[in-house]
């Protein structure tokens, strides 16, 4: 894992079995960018940690970023005394915060800090402060034993459950303010790699850290195809800047109902083709330096990118890892399209192509390592289907939370034909597993759907392109 120099960052576990007392021990550091980030004991007054906290539990001085961690075991861990009674105390800034992913959409109770009244005395709301450290914790009884303690020392306990990256924007800055983090090993096993994705501050051009499932209504619009040619689709029509104006105006009327479009280049980067080539996988790969001008235009007009392999004979996974450096920027995704994936001595056009979901799941593994060993936004990784054999098993794709999984309706042809199809596909058992898109051809369709057939969809389509 690669990482700016800086002081460690430590992660922490339970000794014995479960009726062991929850004595910590250190079992690896890493160099990190994070000033400190520490397991949190789980402490309530019936469950107290055993032992007291030593200097060794706080990341040493940093000597690259100029900041340095306060190693006092005050601050390490919460002390039994400073603990009984904390409701009776002033209480500490508490952020409760709440999301489900399944719903799309953040409901919050979040920023409305009443400290503990003291007897006689009602809640007054405490000024917002800039904290010195954080205390993410799993739950509100936890918040509660922690808040009056915080409050002395100056920490903000916030409450978190599920992704962290789908934390309210001003929740993140005091994340990001805070000189040290310290995690609650109640929370989930994905919220360390998730707290670094935070404090590495990259994020889904148009802002956020997940695709679709944050406070930002997302609806992605695309131009698709091939940048040497025209006969691939409309994004070869232009050059990059061209393309980027151009989606301007193709993206009007995408964002009636209130979602934010974020433009996006869909760029074929393995081409199905008629002879087998010097490799015999009938897949052409596109030169990188031919897609950097794009990608580089993307990154300059606040846009996305998705890289759309044909794969012919060749698996997915190997073609994918050709275009690693790309994927290792925050505003690139990953498409596959099954169409164009052959069996053994098939040739494409005598037959549509079919993809099992494991071989899927491969570039999904691959993928979703990439976000988490480089601290990345989460990554968008399409999959094309119009007919149900193009994706066998599909029900077993796996959906990472380092991933948005999108299955694509690219089929073309009558609105109804289209409507038929979207149907089909979006009803299946699987089918609330997944994001949804749709594309509109410019050539084939009669008539092309327009925004407002498309935005009555159902359910929600967070991707349209065109071809």
């Amino acid at each position: 894992m690669r990482f700016r120099p800086g002081p460690k960052t430590c992660v922490w576990e339970s000794l014995g079995g479960p009726q062991a007392p929850k004595t910590k021990r250190m079992t690896g550091c890493r160099v990190a960018r994070l000033v400190g980030v520490i397991a949190l004991a789980a402490v309530a007054s019936s469950c107290l940690p055993v032992g007291s906290a030593s200097t060794d539990t706080h990341a040493s001085s940093a000597t690259g970023n100029g900041l340095s961690g306060d190693s006092s075991p005050a601050s390490s861990i919460v002390a039994a005394a400073a603990i009984r009674g904390a409701s009776s105390a002033s209480g500490a800034e508490v952020a409760s915060v709440r999301f489900d992913l399944n719903d799309n959409r953040v409901a919050l109770s979040d920023f409305d800090f009443e400290p503990a009244a003291t007897a006689g005395q009602a809640a007054t709301p405490t000024p917002l402060a800039t904290p010195e450290r954080v205390w993410l914790v799993a739950n509100d009884e936890q918040a509660a034993t922690l808040a009056a303690h915080g409050h002395q020392i100056g920490n903000t306990v916030i409450v978190a459950s599920g992704d962290l990256r789908g934390l309210p924007s001003q929740t993140m800055k005091k994340i990001l303010d805070a000189s040290e983090v310290e995690l609650d090993p109640g929370l989930s096993d994905d919220a360390l790699w998730q707290l670094e994705v935070i404090r590495q501050g990259h994020q889904i051009p148009g802002g956020g850290l997940l695709m679709f499932d944050s406070e930002i209504e997302r609806r992605m619009v695309a131009i698709y195809g091939h940048p040497s040619t025209s006969g691939l689709g409309v994004l070869g029509e232009q050059g990059p800047q061209e393309g980027a104006e151009r989606l301007r105006s193709i993206a009007q009327g995408y964002d009636a109902d209130g979602a934010v479009i974020l433009p996006t280049f869909e760029i074929i980067a393995t081409v199905a083709s008629a002879g087998p080539g010097s490799d015999g996988d009938y897949s052409a790969m596109t030169a990188r330096d031919v897609i950097r001008p794009w990608i580089e235009t993307a990154a300059a007009n606040d846009m996305y990118v998705v890289l759309d392999l044909q794969s012919g004979r060749s698996d997915f996974l190997s073609q994918a890892k050709v275009y690693e450096e790309f994927l290792l920027l925050p505003h690139v995704g990953l498409a596959l399209d099954p169409e164009w994936r052959l069996k053994p001595h098939e040739v494409h056009l005598q037959q549509i192509g079919t993809v099992d979901a494991a071989e899927i799941n491969q570039v999904a593994e691959w993928l979703a390592g990439l976000v988490r060993e480089h601290a990345l936004p989460q990554k968008l990784l399409i999959v094309h289907q119009f007919r149900y054999s193009m994706i066998t098993n599909r029900e077993a794709i796996e959906t990472p939370p380092e991933l948005a999984v999108l299955i694509h309706m690219d089929g073309q042809g009558s609105i109804q034909a289209k409507y038929n199809t979207w149907n089909a596909l979006t009803t299946m058992a699987d089918a609330d597993q997944f994001h949804w898109g749709w594309k509109n051809f410019y050539d084939e369709d009669s008539p092309m759907a327009t925004p407002e057939q498309v935005l009555e969809l159902s359910p929600n389509t967070v991707f349209v392109s065109f071809q």
